[in-house]
């Protein structure tokens, strides 16, 4: 993007947009610390962690996908296969088998939110639900806390694919997801004027929003006026380039798969490789409560294989892996017990996630479940540890305390241990 045209007034758009920081001069600097924090680009760049969560909506049945059980009566009819890592899986997931040498499967979740909405936010925050305090997510606690690792980026540090991720809490709206669809579609910003009208407008824009907040002083008038500016730069950017998969070869595609689901995978990927510090990428279709073997093998693990398996393999051989951390998960997993109409329940007891790049090892198993999968036989591991452990692989400190609205002092995921067997 270039920096030399100008405004009618004879305003540079460098001092424009210095012009528009106004109030918000505390959003600018969550943009710029990382030049207090980095000598030089080479430096940042080679710095820059990312995390991606791929969230599995409706709780996926990992009894029949990570921690086979075959031979047991809730073992169900699939057969386990041998991997490239210490773990054996689904055979209905031939691809993602090739690629367990980079990730880890985390075999001994044990939580206790089996409900859809309180399991989604339990397992986005690392807290359980309160009524009287909105916690952050995963997405806008790692944007948060790696935003100073790219001073350069102005397109969104938290971005949603295909679904609404779990919102800021307490961080604010700066820190919000910002939802497009699969393809890299963004509703609502096409600009349609000239650079030089836009900028008088928005300049008129500003002046409004500035005497607003300093009358008001409020939280949501500065709130407002960072999104404004985060818009400009949103709109003007060429990193907006990140988002257009359909420059993609058609080979490329077409390993991903051309679902939403595959396309949104590979979007994940050109966002992380643009600098963006988290993403997610939903996938939902997983409350399986009648047949659920079918719908598996036919319809959820060939998709799942294919799209999650490319962007493995992808982030690998681009060199991006050992600094993006790649997560699978949903809000809890299924009864091991398989019900009247062939599905399988809500259980949150005994269930499994898969974690692995950035400072965590991969190709191992984690924890063990017991024979028929109805119990956690090692040591029990939470949302809070697993989230934890994704910051430390991250470079995160999880000893920061932030503080909520109300005062409260608040650790990142609740303080949770650390699963210090997947450290490199």
């Amino acid at each position: 993007m270039t920096t030399s045209w100008q405004t009618p007034t004879g305003m540079s758009r460098r001092h424009f947009m210095q012009h528009m920081a106004g109030s918000s001069a505390a959003a600018g600097a969550a943009f710029t610390m990382g030049n207090a924090i980095y000598a030089n680009a080479d430096e940042m760049k080679k710095n820059r962690k990312s995390a991606i969560l791929l969230w599995m909506g409706g709780g996926p049945s990992t009894i029949d996908m990570w921690d086979m059980k075959p031979g047991a009566p809730t073992g169900g009819p699939f057969k386990p296969i041998s991997t490239t890592g210490d773990m054996q899986i689904c055979e209905h997931m031939p691809m993602m088998a090739q690629q367990m040498k980079h990730l880890s499967v985390v075999r001994s979740m044990s939580t206790r939110e089996a409900d859809h909405n309180r399991g989604r936010y339990y397992m986005h925050t690392g807290f359980v639900p309160n009524p009287n305090i909105e916690h952050p997510s995963y997405g806008s606690v790692i944007a948060h806390e790696l935003i100073g690792q790219r001073p350069e980026l102005e397109i969104p540090p938290f971005v949603s694919v295909g679904g609404a991720a779990a919102g800021p809490g307490f961080l604010g709206m700066a820190w919000s997801p910002f939802s497009v669809s699969s393809n890299g579609q963004i509703r609502n910003l096409d600009m349609k004027l000239k650079e030089t009208r836009l900028m008088q407008r928005m300049a008129a824009l500003n002046a409004i929003e500035t005497g607003f907040e300093k009358r008001t002083r409020d939280l949501p008038a500065s709130e407002h006026a960072k999104v404004l500016r985060k818009t400009y730069d949103l709109m003007t950017s060429q990193q907006m380039d990140a988002f257009r998969v359909e420059k993609e070869d058609d080979a490329t595609k077409q390993r991903y798969g051309t679902d939403r689901f595959g396309q949104g995978c590979l979007l994940a990927r050109r966002l992380v490789e643009a600098g963006v510090p988290f993403v997610e990428v939903d996938l939902g279709g997983w409350d399986n409560h009648n047949g659920v073997h079918a719908i598996l093998k036919d319809t959820k693990l060939p998709q799942l294989d294919r799209a999650m398996s490319a962007l493995t393999e992808d982030l690998a051989q681009r060199g991006l892996l050992e600094d993006t951390v790649l997560v699978w998960m949903g809000e809890f997993g299924r009864t091991p017990r398989i019900n009247q109409d062939g599905g399988r329940d809500h259980w949150a007891r005994s269930w499994s996630c898969v974690v692995g790049g950035g400072n965590l090892k991969g190709g191992l198993a984690i924890g063990e479940t017991s024979s028929d999968g109805t119990a956690v036989e090692s040591e029990p591991y939470s949302s809070e540890d697993l989230m934890s452990t994704v910051c430390k692989g991250l470079g995160i400190s999880t000893d920061k305390t932030f503080t909520s609205k109300n005062g409260r002092p608040m650790k990142i995921a609740g303080g949770g241990k650390i699963i210090t067997d997947l450290l490199a």
